[in-house]
Parts: structure tokens; sequence; C-alpha cells
């Protein structure tokens, strides 16, 4: 006699192993909202693989996706059991990844798009499959974070720690040194500290790695944790002893040795060895493996009711077609956005000089930062009542995309590869605009001309930045008033502002700075107002 139609019913399994019926729709839902993402963002996930194909730094993108699959695929028959039920409330926490994709490619930050994306995909995974499923795959989903190429924000630091650690042992081990910024002089020749020194290579490669021994190699989350702590401090020691080595080596070879390309290669030869180092040591300690399950997978596969059946496949179908909607929703706001947007040449003048200022004919020094793309630009001198010197420059920014924007990491006073200037120092300095405080990022430069340790000409430099008529020294704040200005309608308008005098080479070197930073001070002051009506009528050239 037949079942009635609503009688619990075993899941039938596929032979040999294979897919179970109750993962069939779940899963073939999940490629698709997958693949719409892709395609809905594809020009951010191009990209990530573009920055993944240029860059040594973030090569590992291309098999992050990869092991996190296998990942996956490992844990197969821990997952089949399990019952998809998708979830609504994963559906709707994907309009905080699209809000966030939205508000970074309004003012084209790439980390913040490319974060958002793989946000989008390891939210699919529950708002189709349910949170269990999620939980049952956290690691595999969470390490998908690892193919965003996030890091950058670290060199600064790092070089000055690379920099800062090679001055001491060097002086430690009886050799002079005279320090200036990121490069110091010895007898045997100059060295400088610059982007491939900073270990940020060694670090990134170091964590990934790191993180995945200690997934599969310990079960305590304690034993984990302390392992990736090791391998975040491990890369950072090596690439200290790493570049003092090298300068070492080039000490005592006369500079025939660890110089130029080659040192780069010693550098990944010594990192090599102190992983494999680290992973054998590691591996002492590794946890045994679980035993294998010898009860019949197929056998605890979950009990479906028939009868909720096509129930389910709704369901899986509308909350699928919830997350889609939402992953489309940032792509028709710029739409609307766009709408009535209108672009006009910036017409960009010198700020006009203020008594007791005047124009001066020519800036104070031949330096102009190394700022890209920008749309306009003014650099012009001023002179004092006293005597004094000030240079100000301004870059102009319209209609930013991920190539011509504000705020960038390729945005600075001075390129490592400068073969005039050098950056010396860094900070920050308070002045007032129009009678406001304002925080500006101070740098002191030197001209590379004059020798290492001769007179060349140095500048006290102040930079801030100018959106939608307001002033900020802060890259986000700089970021935040310019994805607010687009989403009120006001567009993307912003400049660059740079300031800065000669410093006086009579004075020592701190003097010389305190009387610099006073003769900026007073022109701004002074002459601030006038830098704010320029950038004002520029805008109103829109």
């Amino acid at each position: 006699m037949a079942e009635p139609s609503s009688t619990l019913s075993s899941t039938p399994a596929m032979g040999g192993g294979g897919l179970p019926a109750h993962w069939r729709v779940p899963l073939a839902a999940l490629l698709v909202l997958v693949v719409a993402i892709l395609l809905l963002y594809r020009h951010t996930a191009v990209g990530m693989v573009t920055i993944w194909s240029r860059s040594d730094t973030y090569a590992h993108g291309f098999v992050v996706p990869l092991i996190s699959l296998w990942l996956v695929w490992r844990m197969r028959h821990e997952l089949a059991p399990l019952l998809p039920r998708p979830s609504l409330l994963a559906a709707v926490l994907m309009l905080g990844a699209a809000a966030l994709w939205l508000a970074g490619d309004l003012v084209a930050v790439n980390a913040a798009t490319q974060l958002a994306l793989v946000t989008l995909l390891v939210l699919a995974v529950p708002a189709v499959l349910g949170w269990q499923v999620a939980r049952a795959a956290l690691f595999p989903l969470g390490f998908l974070f690892f193919a965003v190429p996030m890091g950058d924000f670290m060199l600064p630091k790092m070089m000055e720690w690379t920099a800062d650690f090679t001055v001491v042992a060097l002086r430690a081990s009886g050799v002079p040194v005279y320090r200036e910024g990121l490069q110091f002089v010895i007898p045997s020749g100059m060295w400088s500290v610059v982007e491939a020194c900073s270990g940020i290579r060694y670090l990134i490669a170091s964590v990934t790695v790191g993180t995945l021994f200690a997934y599969l190699s310990y079960r305590s989350l304690g034993k984990r944790l302390a392992f990736v702590g090791v391998a975040i401090l491990v890369p950072l020691v090596a690439n200290w002893l790493r570049a003092y080595m090298i300068v070492m080596i080039g000490h005592l070879s006369g500079n025939e040795l660890a110089t130029g390309v080659d040192h780069l290669i010693y550098g990944w030869v010594f990192f090599g060895v102190v992983i494999v180092l680290m992973l054998l040591i590691g591996a002492r300690w590794a946890d045994a493996p679980q035993p294998a399950q010898a009860a019949d997978v197929t056998a605890s596969r979950p009990a479906v009711p028939s009868s909720t059946a096509h129930g389910g496949l709704r369901q899986v179908a509308l909350y699928t077609g919830v997350a889609l909607l939402v992953a489309a929703s940032p792509h028709a706001v710029e739409r609307l956005l766009a709408l009535g947007t209108r672009t006009q040449p910036v017409q960009l003048a010198a700020p006009a000089a203020q008594v007791p200022w005047q124009a001066a004919p020519a800036a104070p020094a031949e330096w102009s930062p190394a700022f890209q793309h920008a749309v306009a630009t003014s650099h012009s001198g001023y002179a004092g009542p006293q005597g004094e010197s000030v240079g100000v420059h301004l870059s102009y920014y319209r209609d930013q995309d991920y190539q011509r924007k504000l705020v960038s990491s390729e945005n600075m006073f001075v390129t490592s590869k400068d073969d005039s200037w050098v950056r010396l120092a860094g900070g920050s300095a308070s002045t007032e605009l129009a009678g406001r405080p304002l925080p500006v990022v101070a740098a002191t430069l030197r001209q590379r001309g004059a020798g290492f340790t001769g007179g060349g000409q140095r500048l006290q430099v102040w930079r801030f930045y100018w959106v939608n008529d307001r002033f900020t020294a802060s890259d986000v704040q700089a970021k935040l008033h310019g994805a607010l200005g687009r989403l009120l309608g006001r567009g993307d308008d912003g400049a660059i502002v740079v300031v800065y005098t000669p410093l006086d080479a009579q004075l020592p070197d701190v003097q010389a700075r305190a009387a610099a930073a006073a003769v900026l001070n007073d022109f701004m002051r002074s002459q601030g107002g006038t830098i704010e009506s320029a950038l004002q009528q520029a805008r109103g050239a829109r």
C-alpha cells in the first residue's frame, strides 16, 4: 500500500557517494547567485585579478579561492548531512556589504570595493544554504578574505621600523651611521630603505600560510591563534635581520655582494628558510588528525518531509532573488546619481596675494609634489614682508575614478625613485585658515644633488585637502566628504593643497623647522582665505 505524500522519507542519495538530492537545488541557486555577483561587480573582480598579476605582494590571491574550494571539498562528508535552509537575515546583511561597495566606488577606494565584493560572496552562502552550513564552513569562507589585496597602508611604518632596527644593529656592530629619514650612510657607502625593503611581502605571505597551517594542524583555538601570532612576528623580525645582514654583507665585501637586485634574491632565500623552519617547529606541536568516521554517511542524511519540498524550493528561489536584488542595488543607485551630471573643464587660478604678502616671480624651490592625474594644477610663489619665501601648490580633481583620484597611495611629496629630492621626516602640525583651526600633514624634504650631508636645499612642507568647501588633513575624512558630496548631488570636486618654505641652513635643524613653521603659520593666517577663494572659483566653473 502506498505511503501518503506527507510521510517522512529518507532523502535518496546518488550512487557512489554523489551529491545528495536535498543539496542539488540550493547549490545550483548558490552558483547562480555567485556568478551573478561576479558579473555585477566584474570591474571590481577584474581589478583584484589585475593587482594579483602585477604585484608580487598579492600574487597569492590566485590560489586563495582554490584553497578555499579544496577546504570545502575535504569536509564534504561533514557538510552532506546538513540541511540547507536559506536565511533572509543573511540576504539583508548583504545590504551592508553593498553599501560599503557603493561608498568605496563613489570615492574610488579599491580596498573598500574589493572587501565588499568578497563579503557579498561569503554572505551568499548563508543567504542560500543557511547559517548552519556557513558555520560548518566558517574557515574556508573566512580564508577568502586573504584574496583582498590590502596592506599597503602599513608600508610607511614598516619601512621606518626596518630603518630603525638596521641603524641600531649597525651601530651595535661598531659601524658608524649617519641617518636622515629612511636613508643612512656608513663608511662604505649610502643605503636607503625603499618599499621592497619594508617586509610587507614577507608579512602577508607568512600570515596567509601560517593561518592555513594553524587551521590544518591544530584543533585548539588557542594554539591556532598563538601560531598566527608567531606568523606575524617572525617575518617582521626576519625582515629586520635580512636588511641588517644585507648592509653588513655589502659593507664587508666592499659593496661587491648584496647590492642591486641580488639582495632581493638573498632576501627571498632567507625568508624561505625562516618560514620552512617556522612550519617545521610548529609541526612538532600539531594535533593528531581526527579518526575517520566509520559510520555510513548516507545513513545519517536528514529526513526531509516530501510535502515541504516544493515550499523549500520556493524559499530558496525567493531568498536567492532577494539576495540578487540587494547585490544589484548599488548599481541602480549609481545610475540615479549619474542622471543630470555635467562635466566642464576646471579653470584653476593661482591664489591672489594679499598684503603684506605679494606674488613672487617664481616658486622658492625647483620642486613639485608627485601628485598624479589632477585635472588642473597651480604652483606659485609668494614673498613676505621680512623676505620670507613660500610656495603654494594646488592639485584639483573632478569626476574621479580609480586612476584619477584625490586620495591615493600614489599621491606623495616625493617618490622613492626621485633623483632630485628625498623625504627626511614626517609628522603633523596645526595652523589656522580663515580663523578656523586646521590640522596639516607635515614633512621635511632635502635636495639630493648636493650630496647626502652637503648643503642641499631643505623644505618644510604642509599638506591638507579641500573637499566640497571643507578642509581636512585626514585621508578618511576626505574620502567621506567626497562620498557624501556625490550622494547629495554636489559632485566630487576636491583639491590637495601644499604650502612650503625653505629651511634656514644657518640654523640648527630643530630651530630651522620651528622658524619654518612660524613662517607657514603666518602665511596661512594671512593668505588662507585667498586659497579658499581660488578653490571655490574653480568649483563654480562646474
